[in-house]
């Protein structure tokens, strides 16, 4: 729909100047300060990507990003399922201290169905600062593309309730907005839930991994003389496997299941390399920082043993254990960041708006948990190995990180295990009892680490 200009005819020479002031600020903006594309896979293993050994997955072009850039050894989500790690990861906490801490919530939110079940969802409040929220304020055009997963139930809680300017995807409060699963017939744009011709009639035209870098780009294209922030969040590889072509893997000696894992993958690894191609032909591309990494790690539906998508880690998606939120990370930034580098230092999804809020000049919130990697990014010394990684859901599983040393419970009611994940990265030999005074010293940061949560109120603190 078309909006009538209130401006009339009525202040030329005024109008006039303010845009060429308006451009003017835009491309100062712009050669000073980073566009940021950030791009999110979804239930992702470790081991999935041929730059972090995969011996049967092709994914050039993600390949080339890692061999063009950083490719990080040690970087763990917000969590170990969707919701609580894409809080994480846009508000700059951990888990001990986010609105969202797990998918489904024990009370509060709003109720809901989940395959016909009751349950309820907590979402993301007003009162939660995202990265959106300051880069927007930064002057930067922001845009969340496909999964969003912070709404809950709660259809007033989308991105553009939560600091975005666009959006373009599914919500979880619109069950319509994302079926069939990566052939979506419906899907918003911004506001308005629209048709998607391709895929009316279950006819399959479109893949959800096309249409996403499609609207990227039309992002981008409409928003170029700004710097911008595209967050990419990407359905691949979530089960339902729905792809129409298991090509290249057709002839392999693989499972079907492994085929259609695979194929999503790379065709998704080849809708990437669209983006890069844009940018680059565009002369966008030296100018902008790219990072991938996961939500969580590779689901029990996934082909895990097949293709080693959490490359031998113990656990899956769900468990605090290594295969649940170890994750691959590529950070790419032409000119500024040298390529063929492998850090091995520890980082995690509360790192990620600290950093970009540094990129950006954007006013970072007092509250958050995790630091800004842009010294480490930029080749120069910056410890991130002592300090406090932590991770929970509410009285069921609770994880903590110190250096080498990792203390998890994943199972209610267990003992806390103490793993010397340098030493033993699969994490094969409990030293709870060896190391007494660790395991106590980590139990303390634990304690200190949780706060109280409507959502998931422990025993103890009713």
């Amino acid at each position: 729909m078309m909006r009538k200009n209130s401006f009339h005819n009525a202040v030329p020479v005024i109008f006039a100047l303010s845009s060429v002031s308006i451009h003017g600020n835009a491309q100062q903006q712009k050669e000073s300060r980073p566009n940021i594309v950030f791009i999110l896979a979804d239930d992702m293993g470790y081991g999935d990507l041929a730059c972090y050994g995969n011996k049967v997955i092709k994914t050039p072009n993600i390949d080339r990003l890692a061999k063009d850039g950083i490719r990080f050894t040690s970087a763990y989500a917000g969590s170990a399922v969707s919701s609580p790690s894409r809080c994480a990861l846009l508000t700059g906490k951990h888990t001990g201290h986010t609105t969202i801490r797990d998918n489904f919530a024990k009370q509060g939110g709003l109720p809901g169905l989940k395959n016909g079940n009751p349950i309820r969802r907590a979402n993301l409040l007003l009162n939660d600062t995202t990265v959106g929220t300051i880069l927007s304020a930064a002057g930067y055009k922001t845009c969340v593309i496909n999964k969003w997963h912070l709404d809950g139930f709660n259809p007033g809680a989308g991105p553009l309730d939560r600091g975005f300017d666009e959006f373009y995807g599914w919500l979880v409060s619109s069950a319509d907005s994302n079926t069939p699963y990566y052939y979506p017939a419906l899907r918003f744009r911004n506001r308005e839930l629209t048709v998607v011709p391709e895929n009316v009639n279950n006819a399959r035209g479109i893949h959800d991994s096309d249409l996403s870098v499609n609207e990227g780009i039309d992002f981008i294209e409409r928003n170029k003389e700004y710097p911008f922030f595209l967050y990419l969040a990407f359905d691949v590889p979530h089960e339902p496997y729905f792809i129409n072509s298991v090509e290249p893997y057709a002839s392999m000696p693989l499972s079907e299941t492994a085929k259609l894992y695979a194929a999503l993958i790379t065709h998704t690894d080849e809708a990437i390399g669209r983006l890069i191609d844009y940018l680059d032909k565009n002369h966008l591309r030296d100018n902008t920082l790219i990072i991938f990494t996961s939500d969580n790690g590779g689901a029990t539906m996934a082909p895990i043993e097949e293709l080693n998508c959490n490359a031998g880690l113990r656990g899956h998606k769900a468990l605090l254990y290594e295969g649940g939120i170890k994750e691959p990370f590529i950070v790419n930034f032409p000119k500024k960041i040298k390529g063929n580098q492998v850090k091995n230092n520890l980082i995690y999804f509360p790192d990620i708006m600290p950093t970009l809020a540094e990129y950006a000049g954007a006013k970072l919130p007092q509250d958050v948990d995790g630091i800004s990697l842009k010294p480490l990014l930029d080749g120069k010394t910056q410890v991130t190995d002592n300090r406090i990684l932590y991770w929970e859901f509410p009285g069921q599983q609770v994880a903590v990180r110190k250096g080498r040393w990792k203390a998890v419970s994943a199972k209610k009611g267990t003992p806390l295990e103490l793993y010397d994940i340098g030493a033993d990265p699969f994490e094969r030999n409990n030293l709870a009892k060896k190391y007494p005074q660790i395991l106590s010293e980590l139990e303390r940061e634990i304690k200190k680490a949780h706060t109280p949560s409507p959502y998931w109120p422990l025993d103890s603190e009713k």
